[in-house]
């Protein structure tokens, strides 16, 4: 255990090196399965509309602008909430804004069942994205700052596994309650169970330690709070707590100083490429969630059959992900772009119409839908990890507003483009899937190359409010 004696007659600990020393416990693997948790409950309210949405055009029967604008309010309100709760999440911690975004989400949804009209579901699904969006970028950085190095990026695609999980949850959540309550139940359903969840948050969900030093916290919160990853660990002495293997990142909660640590040396390339790839990828995958069951019953498919194999690839995805993820760990970032590279010629022969109809059509949008979600999951996962812990949450944060860009126009695109309209249209929706994932493979690409300048300007480089201050030295000799 790195330490040395501290002022004031106290001692110091370097979090970075407790951490690592610990390697993976149970304790890592409790963090993981309650992330992943949070995230299958934030998934499955986020999906709740696609499923939900040909049963509502059915009863209402809405053009295709309304659906579009359907679409779009929960993706805008998860865009303006994913700023807030990221930003939040650095001020006050990850452990209130993910407890407080859960129970939002949970009342929230439920409310979007009592919608009487396309208005009154429009102005729901924006409040509810607020909600929804906000959690996302502080259980990023919560399960970054507990994971071991090598851990970081694949802890974050598992437990984006929750919520991609959640979102296929919804699908038999549709197909069972839609027929006895209407389309409003499977709203109903979901913001009650994730209200009961939200309540096991509150007595189990931990703080961040890094997080907790970054900020200077009280030491001894921050002992209790690693104390928990070894309980046979003394560490009542120590006083002073430092993180060696990041630089020292501003302490200020003015949003610009925050802003300007986001493109500290490399990161000025990195941070753009990063939301480039987020970008295009939420372009792909949305399109998918918001218009993947239309596509497929437009293609020749029944409903309950088109439900149920976007549930199947989303939950393909997500795990194909997490493979993904473990070549991403040991060779770099530029091994993400191998998911959407090979999910191009695939989703091509929808979108060309080689493949037209029965078990082959089926097959093929199975698999290229996979590699569609991979990519994703697999984009997901470096959005925070170059980011101090100061700023982690908000530079994860960023990353989910500019993706959600793309998450806002493609439900728009697609009903203004006319990928609902029929066979021919939903074919026009895939040859456009195809070119969203050339996007990401540049993206990435140009990233892998930039991302190797990282390790010195992270360990190196002066907080964005002091250029003209060199980075503290925090690796202290062993006691």
């Amino acid at each position: 255990m790195a330490s040395s004696p501290g002022t004031a007659g106290g001692r110091t600990l370097d979090v970075a090196q407790f951490l690592h020393e610990r390697g993976f416990n149970r304790y890592h693997a409790y963090l993981l399965m309650l992330c992943s948790f949070v995230t299958f409950f934030d998934g499955q309210d986020f999906t709740a509309l696609p499923y939900a949405l040909p049963y509502i055009r059915d009863e209402w029967g809405i053009d295709d602008t309304t659906t579009g604008l359907i679409t779009s309010a929960a993706f805008l309100g998860q865009m303006i909430g994913s700023l807030f709760g990221a930003y939040l999440g650095d001020v006050f911690g990850r452990r209130p804004v993910i407890i407080t975004c859960t129970i939002g989400s949970a009342v929230l949804t439920s409310l979007v069942g009592f919608a009487s009209t396309p208005e009154m579901l429009i102005a729901l699904r924006f409040i509810s994205g607020f909600a929804i969006g906000g959690l996302l970028a502080p259980v990023w950085a919560l399960s970054i700052e507990s994971m071991p190095k090598a851990m970081r990026s694949t802890s974050v695609t598992i437990i984006m596994l929750g919520f991609s999980f959640g979102a296929s949850s919804a699908a038999p959540i549709a197909n069972w309650t839609a027929p006895v309550l209407g389309w409003q139940g499977i709203f109903w359903v979901c913001g009650a169970m994730t209200g009961v969840f939200a309540l096991v948050l509150l007595f189990t969900l931990p703080e961040s330690a890094r997080w907790l030093a970054a900020k200077e916290k009280s030491p001894r919160r921050i002992a209790e709070t690693l104390s928990r990853f070894d309980r046979k660990a003394d560490l009542s002495g120590y006083t002073h707590f430092t993180l060696s293997d990041e630089r020292k990142a501003t302490t200020s909660e003015n949003p610009f100083a925050k802003f300007r640590e986001l493109f500290v040396g490399a990161l000025a390339f990195v941070t753009p490429l990063i939301w480039g790839a987020y970008f295009f990828s939420s372009i792909a995958i949305y399109l998918k969630n918001a218009y993947g069951v239309i596509f497929m019953e437009n293609l020749g498919l029944a409903r309950t059959d088109a439900a149920w194999l976007s549930a199947a690839s989303g939950m393909a995805g997500a795990i194909a992900g997490v493979a993904l993820l473990a070549l991403t760990e040991r060779r770099g970032p530029g091994w993400i772009a191998l998911a959407p590279l090979i999910g191009i010629p695939i989703v091509l022969l929808v979108g060309f119409g080689y493949v037209a109809g029965g078990t082959e059509l089926a097959a093929t949008l199975l698999i290229g839908a996979i590699f569609v979600g991979a990519g994703h999951a697999a984009v997901i996962s470096i959005t925070s990890i170059y980011y101090p812990s100061a700023v982690r949450s908000f530079g994860g944060g960023w990353a989910s507003f500019m993706a959600k860009f793309g998450a806002v126009a493609a439900p728009m695109i697609g009903s203004m483009a006319g990928f609902l309209q029929g066979a021919s249209g939903a074919r026009e929706g895939y040859v456009f899937t195809a070119m969203c994932l050339a996007g990401i493979v540049v993206c990435i690409t140009a990233l892998a190359h930039f991302a190797k300048r990282l390790p010195q300007s992270q360990e190196n480089a002066p907080p964005a409010d002091d250029r003209s201050a060199e980075a503290k030295p925090s690796a202290q000799p062993a006691e």
